[in-house]
This record gives structure tokens, sequence and C-alpha cells, in this order.
């Protein structure tokens, strides 16, 4: 009996470049970049600022797609897919987390939660059911009908986790998702991310943070829009302290410039 075949990787990616000018102020923020990436890895993106971690990010999650090179989600070229395809695909198979958190001012904790699910068609009232049950998932179910403002910096950060996983996504994307967080949050946003890892959905981080890698299960290393160094490792074991809820005394940190 013929095995059955085995899934193609999630990404791949073949001699990528991104451009950015023209004439003398051209310059790659991408530069032949080569990488595969299989479902359920968890990886952390480093270098310093320009590098292009970013930029990849971003045309990993399908919001730019003025590249040159090939790159395969799922086993399909982007290339061949229409603009609202990759909208589908980016409302329901991934999920964003970034620094800003860019949640909706006006908006309570729970619509906020429920908005990328009324791309889908569902009704108001199984949208809000959605949303409140992953919100109870990440002990924010008290905090439902706050506005934003009226949050930590830590909590906000839960909230978009949350909207980034109410469609369930299978790839998240977190582009420096504890960069504004004290230690206390970042640690609970990590080990967050470190259980989607566990129950098998692929994570790609883009971090300045070194301490944060001993999450990820591969560490890249960027360098000039070139990937630099790729390293494989066995991620630390899942921590068994408990997970107590960030409260409103978690302040958020002041940006450093």
């Amino acid at each position: 009996m013929a095995k059955p075949a085995s899934p193609p990787p999630v990404i791949v990616l073949k001699d990528l470049h991104k451009r950015f000018g023209i004439g003398d102020a051209e310059h790659f923020a991408i530069d032949g970049i080569d990488l595969t990436i299989q479902k359920g890895e968890f990886i952390a993106i480093m270098g310093p600022s320009g590098c292009g971690k970013t930029t990849l990010l971003n045309i990993l999650g399908l919001l730019d797609d003025e590249i040159e090179g090939e790159y395969k989600l799922n086993g399909k070229p982007i290339s061949s897919l229409s603009g609202r395809r990759k909208a589908r695909i980016r409302s329901e198979e991934i999920g964003f987390v970034f620094q800003s958190f860019n949640l909706i001012s006006r908006l309570n904790i729970l619509d906020n939660v429920a908005l990328p699910l009324v791309y889908k068609g569902m009704s108001k009232l199984k949208r809000l059911k959605k949303a409140s049950k992953i919100l109870h998932d990440f002990h924010l179910g008290e905090r439902e009908f706050y506005m934003p403002r009226q949050l930590s910096g830590g909590q906000v950060q839960r909230v978009a986790i949350a909207r980034a996983l109410v469609n369930e996504p299978s790839i998240i994307l977190a582009d420096e998702p504890t960069g504004n967080l004290d230690s206390h949050a970042s640690h609970i946003i990590m080990e967050e991310l470190s259980d989607l890892h566990q129950k098998g959905n692929t994570i790609i981080m883009v971090t300045h943070n070194p301490n944060l890698t001993t999450y990820a299960s591969r560490v890249i290393t960027m360098l000039d829009g070139k990937i630099d160094t790729d390293t494989f490792r066995l991620p630390l074991p899942t921590r068994r302290t408990p997970k107590r809820p960030l409260t409103a005394d978690t302040k958020q940190k002041k940006e450093t410039k």
C-alpha cells in the first residue's frame, strides 16, 4: 500500500528579492533569500534595525507582493493567486500580532476581537460568542466590555493575540510582540505563544530580544537583507509555573528610541 504523500512545506522562498527606490537610490531590503518553513515550527528572526526582518514578515503575510523570486504558500505560488484569494488567506489562515497592537479605540474589547469574523459572514451573535470564548481562554472574560484605553499594555497585547487567533489560523506572524511590555507581561505573552506552538501552529516571530529565542525551535539572524545564520534548536521545556492573569497594575514600558 502506497504511503500517503507528505504535505508540502508551509512556506518556501527561492531567490527572494524586494527592492525599494530607483536609479542611484535603489537598494534591496530582501536580497536573495532561500528559506523553507515546515508546519509547526516556531521561528525567531533576529537582526539589527534595517536588516529586512519586518519586510520579510510583511511578504510572508501577503501584505507586500511586489517581489522578485518565488514564494510558495502551502505548495502554491502566490503569484498565481488573485487579490481576493490572498485577502481570504490573510483572513482565515494567517494571524497577525503587531507591537503597536492596532486595536480600534472606539470599539470595546469584545467587538475588537470579533471584528475578523465579520469577513466570514458569521452572524453577530455567533461572532460575539466566539470572541467571548477566546477572551475567557486568555483570562480576559471580565474585561469584555472595557475599552482599549482602560487596559494595561500586557492586557492589550493579549487582546491583540486573541483577535489574531479568533479565526483559528494555522500561521501566526508576530512582529516584536513584547516590544513595549515589561518583563512579567512579556513572559505571559511568550507563554501564550509557546502554548500555541505546542498545539501545532506555525509561529514566525521578529524580535530584538535574544532572551525570547529560548522559546523558538529555530533561530534565524538577518543582515543586509540576507539570512546570516539559521540554527535549529530544541526549545525550552514547557513551563509549569502558573500564569497569573495580567492586572491593570502591569505597566506598559515607555518606548525607547
